[in-house]
């Protein structure tokens, strides 16, 4: 069991320390001894991940799991045993079937059938490994959303990345070993990179769109950086000693963070500014020489997630939003496809030219998938029009690429109309626990002891899915 190691500093220590300066390397070491990792389980085959997620639910049906049964059943209802006793969020289990409006074919070496809606992944197919037989608790965007990072439907517990943060750390004392990228807003807010019950420091840190990503980066005016130093160690002397009085594990958290901040206001301004990566880089990513991309800020994301943790940052989540497809499966999801396609692809080849693909692990998915069912929007003339699709938690895909997956592989199996999983089934549980096997953690073994009982990011569940990796 893993437990945090500022429980155990001495409080002379942390006294001693905090009348010497709080800015000393001891302190910094001290104070970040849950930071570090606490000692893998076995050997990892991945140190870092970059964790795309796809906000509001990708439809497996037209992106990663071809349906051509649907072709005959267009118009018809679903089989009443097979949508029997099943929830559905917006439609009723007799609406009828809608196919795919597109084409799919086997991309790279390996076969993959992929869509046509991905012609620059069809590049970079015989990296990933797709799963097409997902499955999850929760039906909605909210709950989806937390079940598919923190292991549960309602808040308060750590998301994923909260979780390789308190077990790996960060390998750059400069840099949070959780951060977060997002275009959008997203349907449970904060919660999804949330530190839950775990120290604060272990909360993915927001980076904001544009030049300035976390406030006050520049000096105010005619103030010095040894100034600002300066007023920290003095804040954080008087930290130390409520830590010596209170025994609140917080407050050296506390005096972490704002150590923490000050590095970043030095080492964050280079980090993020992508215009510094060579023109053909960026172009590579969709990203025009100029620094705007092509209509959104993903691409820009992509690549930095790639520079974070090219400077040991753990992990990087990235958000792209406008996947709820409840209408517009014609116009709206080639548009969001398009936006993160050429991206994706490059993040990959990015990562594979410098060496870094097999240590880093890359996984695109969404909440959860979407029904082979029609729900038709009212276009507020009283005529039905711009059909999309329902929420669906019985099956769905993602994919995986790096990091000690196979490359070039589909695993798992759903039935001729994509409404259900008939071949190894993968509980988001269950893909927790192989992701976390593949950073070197038993899923078994990193808990957390709050309110009583030890906690983890499995519950009680999961099992690793040896079949997908190397």
């Amino acid at each position: 069991m893993m437990h945090s190691a500022i429980t155990n500093l001495k409080r002379r220590e942390f006294l001693r320390l905090g009348t010497l300066g709080v800015g000393s390397l001891a302190l910094h070491q001290l104070i970040n001894q849950d930071v570090r990792a606490k000692g893998l389980h076995h050997r990892p085959r991945a140190k870092n991940v970059i964790f795309l997620h796809m906000v509001g639910g990708p439809s497996q049906i037209d992106t990663f799991d071809p349906k051509p049964a649907l072709d005959k059943w267009e118009g018809q209802s679903l089989p009443d045993e097979l949508t029997r006793g099943q929830n559905f969020a917006f439609i009723t289990p007799e609406a009828r079937v809608i196919k795919s409006p597109y084409g799919f074919k086997p991309r790279g070496n390996s076969g993959i059938v992929m869509s046509e809606l991905f012609p620059h992944l069809a590049k970079v197919a015989d990296d990933l490994t797709v799963i097409r037989s997902m499955r999850t608790d929760e039906i909605n965007h909210g709950s989806g959303e937390l079940f598919f990072h923190t292991g549960h439907g309602r808040i308060g517990r750590p998301s994923f990345g909260a979780w390789t943060s308190y077990g790996l750390g960060t390998e750059n004392a400069d840099l949070p070993a959780y951060i977060v990228l997002k275009d959008g807003p997203t349907a449970a807010g904060t919660s999804v990179w949330s530190n839950g019950f775990l120290s604060s420091r272990h909360q993915g840190v927001e980076f904001r769109k544009g030049r300035q990503p976390i406030h006050f980066l520049d000096s105010p005016e005619f103030t010095s950086r040894d100034e600002r130093h300066d007023v920290i160690d003095a804040i954080n002397k008087l930290n130390a000693k409520a830590l010596e009085r209170y025994q609140d594990t917080e407050i050296a958290t506390r005096i972490a963070q704002y150590e923490l901040a000050f590095r970043m206001q030095k080492a964050v301004p280079e980090l993020v500014d992508i215009d510094r990566e060579p023109e053909h880089i960026q172009k590579m990513y969709g990203i025009q020489s100029s620094g705007q991309s092509n209509g959104t800020q993903f691409a820009r994301n992509c690549l930095l997630a790639r520079r974070l943790v090219e400077k040991g940052v753990r992990f990087v989540q990235v958000f792209a939003g406008g996947w709820d497809h409840h209408a517009a499966i014609y116009n709206a999801l080639p548009r969001s496809a398009g936006i993160v396609d050429q991206p994706c692809a490059a993040l990959i080849a990015d990562l594979k030219q410098r060496g870094m693909l097999d240590d880093t692990l890359v996984i695109w998915g969404g909440e959860f998938g979407r029904t082979p069912m029609v729900q038709e929007h009212n276009a507020g003339n009283g005529e039905k029009t711009a059909p999309g699709r329902d929420h669906h938690k019985e099956c769905f895909s993602i994919w995986m690429a790096g990091g000690g997956v196979k490359g070039g592989f589909t695993y798992g199996a759903t039935d001729e109309f994509g409404f259900g999983v008939t071949e190894n089934e993968v509980h988001v549980h269950d893909w927790h626990a192989t992701c976390l096997h593949l950073l070197g953690i038993d899923h078994e073994r990193l808990t957390h002891r709050h309110q009583g009982r030890d906690y983890r990011l499995t519950d009680v569940h999961g099992h690793v899915v040896h079949d997908v990796l190397l």
